[in-house]
């Protein structure tokens, strides 16, 4: 009975970390991706500032930009459906996706959702590392 029953957990434990492989992301900061790069094909959090200047137009729904903690920085390829309407330039947000050669593709973009908004993951971040912080806070 008990040999079952630690069988069945072994099992049902199993089972959930396979149903949340995808669900687990960790979030990085440009620094921390730039110290240690994340293993190919991992899926992560990235965020930071969207950097000023750095986006571009979109075409066909995709653009690119860069996320900086103002130690460092990372290109951001966007190739997802929908973009929040307050992404802006300027300010605090979370990116979803893998590092390839380099450039990060994201495919969820998270950002403010009012004026005075920041990520806390972000303002965290920044602050701990003691980089840029949101001219607005």
């Amino acid at each position: 009975m008990i040999s079952v029953a630690f069988v069945a957990l072994a099992v049902a434990t199993g089972l959930i970390g396979y149903g949340l492989r995808d669900g687990i992301n960790l979030y990085r900061s440009p620094s921390q991706v730039a110290e240690a790069p994340p293993v190919p094909a991992e899926i992560f959090k990235l965020g930071g500032l969207v950097m000023d200047g750095s986006r571009t137009p979109a075409v066909d729904g995709q653009f690119s930009f860069i996320i900086t903690d103002c130690l460092a920085d990372i290109p951001v390829d966007f190739v997802g459906s929908e973009v929040p309407d307050l992404f802006a330039e300027g300010q605090g947000t979370i990116a979803t996706g893998q590092l390839v050669d380099g450039r990060f593709q994201a495919t969820t973009i998270l950002a403010k959702h009012d004026e005075s908004y920041q990520p806390v993951e972000v303002t965290d971040t920044l602050s701990q590392e003691g980089a840029c912080q949101n001219p607005e806070g």
